[in-house]
């Protein structure tokens, strides 16, 4: 049996048998892809912070995933009409889970709002809007376009990530305006855009597995990108050492 991973879900409005109503949801791109590395996906909705540990002890992974924007209260940042999809709740949990994976060195990937929320859980700061501070307007292309590999980036050769892809540019899709302006301590980028976008993270510490990426793999995945497909499965299989670790 494959290692228990947690995904974190995204609040959305639902038809239901009693009408439209809230829902704890997550995009089945993110479970496919989990379950075709190998992994035993399974939704984590918001709790308490301080259940959190408790939540953390069951999984051996932990998936954060993408999604509206972060609260920019949170990292000193200013409110401006492009934000959308602030929710409060998703942002108190995510933070919790963020610091306590940090803590325990816990198996994580991050993706698109994943590293934004742990790159702020850590003290870091966000670009609130990449056309209105940068000018470009490439890294936010939805529909179709979702499964394709349109933008170029430009991966440090000495950095996992690179290993893991074998190799220092590939071709990804982009669905944000958001990204990291100050880079926490304890992470660092090894991936950029064009434009000089920060595109991907790792850990400074080397005994925390931490992927963490600006695009979204879990759709090049459906497509059978290798590169993405190739991150997943190192996903799964730091969550599948840490598991036999504390076996």
């Amino acid at each position: 049996m494959g290692p228990l991973i947690g995904i974190t879900t995204r609040p959305r409005l639902v038809q239901a048998s009693g009408g439209e109503m809230w829902a704890d949801t997550v995009s089945h791109t993110y479970r496919n892809s989990v379950a075709r590395a190998g992994g035993l996906p399974i939704l984590l909705a918001p709790v308490k912070d301080g259940a959190v540990p408790s939540v953390l002890d069951r999984v051996d992974g932990l998936l954060m995933t993408g999604g509206g924007d972060v609260d920019p209260d949170l990292y000193g940042g200013t409110r401006i009409k492009e934000m959308y999809g602030i929710d409060p709740t998703r942002d108190r949990f995510e933070l919790a889970l963020a610091r306590e994976a940090h803590r325990r060195k816990m198996p994580v990937l991050a993706i698109c709002r994943g590293i934004q929320i742990l790159n702020v859980a850590l003290g870091g700061s966000l670009i609130e809007d990449i056309p209105n501070e940068i000018g470009s307007d490439f890294h936010s292309k939805i529909g179709p376009e979702v499964f394709e590999a349109f933008q170029n980036v430009s991966i440090d050769e000495s950095c996992g990530l690179a290993a893991l892809v074998g190799a220092t540019s590939i071709g990804v899709n982009s669905i944000h305006h958001q990204a990291l302006r100050q880079v926490a301590a304890g992470i660092h980028p090894v991936a950029w855009a064009d434009d000089g976008v920060i595109e991907a993270i790792e850990a400074d510490d080397p005994e925390w597995p931490l992927i963490g990426v600006q695009w979204h793999p879990e759709y090049l995945s459906e497509v059978e990108d290798d590169p993405s497909r190739r991150i997943f499965s190192a996903f799964i299989e730091n969550a599948t050492r840490a598991r036999v670790a504390t076996a």
